[in-house]
């Protein structure tokens, strides 16, 4: 049974996060069947349908989703930090009031999204926890897919990029060289030209690193940079500031019950996504 329930979550903060949350508890027994609409089992895929939406993964199994319904308007900073606190600020209330917590409400962050773009983010509910789900980042147990669209289409239709990156805090910007200087990180990603159109091309990209804007970077290196992504070399921004970059899915196993979870979140609602996203089966 798929439980619906009203958080209230502001329509500004929805249309700045286009994002889905995972909420993982500690211990989960494994014993009961995920279920939502028709799909069941430990692999069952867990599909957004709304800009923002709360999955918490419970105990009894039984997934909750989470509406996005208009509230009072919040302020957000442009700035990664005032983001990731406001996400993180949303979330808790959400599970303050859920589970009619009295005091503090405990949430762990796991891993950060990029301010301008948009897909899913994991937060885990317990401090043992955020340790597994940390583990499991440090492991490369976790794969992360991302959809980027860009209007130079790469020369080569599938390809592994090896750059270093170094980040230039005074400007918040990470340059890619072709070998490694001091201060430099490898960064490795694997991409897929998954489709074009007359004038944009969809661009499935697997991070093997998770360096400071390594694929906003290295896409930048190869002459392809992302729609809207004026810092790494796009010739215009998008009028909300976004950038079409998308993290599409994330994939691990439970750090329990050693389950296959995957999560995918839909990208934002706009002409250009839905053309590019269409001629594809990746959904």
């Amino acid at each position: 049974m798929e439980t619906k329930t009203y958080a209230g979550i502001s329509e500004e903060f929805a249309k700045l996060v286009h994002a889905k949350i995972v909420l993982i508890p500690v211990p989960y027994d494994g014993t009961s069947t995920w279920q939502k609409g028709a799909d069941k089992g430990p692999n069952a895929f867990l599909n957004a349908s709304e800009n923002m939406e709360l999955y918490d993964i419970e105990t009894d199994s039984e997934v909750y989703k989470q509406g996005v319904y208009l509230t009072e308007p919040i302020t957000v900073n442009a700035t990664p930090e005032a983001m990731a606190d406001a996400v993180h600020q949303e979330t808790k209330s959400y599970i303050k009031k859920k589970y009619n917590k009295p005091g503090a409400v405990y949430l762990g962050v796991t891993h950060r999204l990029d301010r301008p773009t948009t897909g899913v983010v994991v937060f885990a509910k317990t401090s043992k926890a955020l340790t597994r789900m940390n583990a499991l980042f440090l492991n490369k147990d976790i794969e992360k897919t991302y959809w980027a669209i860009v209007k130079n289409k790469p020369s080569k239709l599938k390809d592994t990029l090896i750059n270093w990156l170094k980040k230039n805090p005074k400007n918040n910007k990470s340059t890619a060289y072709p070998k490694q200087i001091d201060q430099s990180k490898k960064a490795i990603l694997h991409y897929e030209v998954l489709h074009s159109l007359d004038r944009y091309h969809l661009l499935e990209v697997k991070l093997e690193t998770g360096r400071h804007h390594q694929i906003r970077s290295q896409l930048s290196f190869i002459g392809s940079s992302i729609k809207g992504d004026l810092k790494y070399g796009f010739d215009r921004s998008n009028s909300d500031g976004s950038i079409h970059l998308h993290a599409q899915n994330i994939s691990f196993m439970h750090p329990v019950n050693e389950q296959k979870i995957s999560i995918s979140a839909p990208p934002p609602n706009d002409v250009l996504w839905a053309e590019c996203v269409s001629k594809t089966n990746r959904l």
